[in-house]
């Protein structure tokens, strides 16, 4: 069941209207901002919020050229950076001032910035499938499809075309869960034309993406940013994006850190299985005690 929620509208220090999506109590004890992945956008989190307490407020974003938000017309823009200036505007918009985040994949690597740039807002960070060494076999997967996709004709075609993409990741998904993943990657438009909800050109950021020695450099730095915020990191048993000794390492450099997997997925969990939510849930209210 879709958990009902509350528009939210925000602008860009450059102009760009940009979109997010409200859901739970405004005077919840604790605020959580979800950031979505390369190709998706805010729907990706709502089988999470469905099965989450429902006490807590959750913030999930459309990042710009994706979903709701406007597509940039500068392809350059498209990039972590800028991204995290935008979460930050939209704390600004609503007054939060303390915020755990959520972030899958490179929601995750937007989270690390955040937690960078302003460290005394970020309450805790939940890093799903992501890390600071990027596994070279995951980022060539994504890139062969991420803008690439070929057109669909209706719904059903367009869950046949998720299926494809995605059925390596959840070998065990259900047929009839198929369609609720397209309804949350793809969009119709007002003629009845089904398309991808994100922009083309978001995908010519990842020839930046390099993984190697001086990345994973860079990265682990930024992660020894995280050492104040208590983290928790969900990866799928399958992932080829997070490898396990990754994930490992990351906790065992981190001061307040915990580790969930997820069996049977790859990259990246959907976070509504019973091992993320657990894990999720009992780091919820690890943070709402802390406050």
């Amino acid at each position: 069941m879709t958990p009902a929620g509350e528009d939210i509208a925000w602008t860009s220090a450059d102009g760009l209207a940009l979109y997010a999506k409200s859901y739970g109590p405004a005077g919840a004890p604790l605020s959580v901002l979800c950031i979505h992945g390369l190709t998706r956008n805010h729907k990706d989190f709502e089988p999470m919020i469905a099965a989450l307490p429902a006490r807590y407020r959750f913030i999930a974003v459309d990042v710009r050229g994706r979903g709701r938000s406007a597509h940039d017309p500068e392809h350059k823009n498209y990039n972590p950076a800028i991204y995290a200036k935008d979460m930050g505007l939209l704390l600004d918009k609503l007054g939060v001032e303390r915020v755990a985040l959520i972030g899958t994949s490179m929601g995750g690597l937007i989270s690390l910035l955040m937690t960078r740039r302003m460290p005394k807002r970020i309450a805790g960070v939940v890093l799903n499938d992501v890390g600071p060494v990027v596994e070279k076999t995951g980022i060539a997967r994504i890139a062969a499809y991420a803008g690439k996709v070929r057109p669909v004709t209706d719904w059903a075609s367009a869950a046949e075309a998720v299926k494809a993409i995605q059925e390596a990741a959840f070998p065990d998904m259900p047929d009839e869960r198929w369609m609720d993943f397209a309804r949350r990657t793809y969009k119709e438009l007002p003629g009845g034309e089904v398309v991808l909800d994100y922009d083309p050109n978001i995908a010519r950021s990842l020839g930046k993406v390099k993984p190697g020695a001086l990345t994973n450099f860079v990265l682990w730095r930024l992660f020894g940013g995280l050492k104040k915020a208590p983290l928790l990191v969900v990866r799928g048993a399958a992932s080829d994006l997070l490898s396990d000794s990754t994930a490992q390492e990351m906790v065992r450099r981190h001061p307040d850190a915990r580790l969930a997997t997820v069996p049977g997925v790859g990259h990246a969990p959907i976070l509504d299985e019973p091992e993320a939510v657990y894990a999720i849930s009992g780091f919820l209210a690890h943070l709402e005690s802390k406050a």
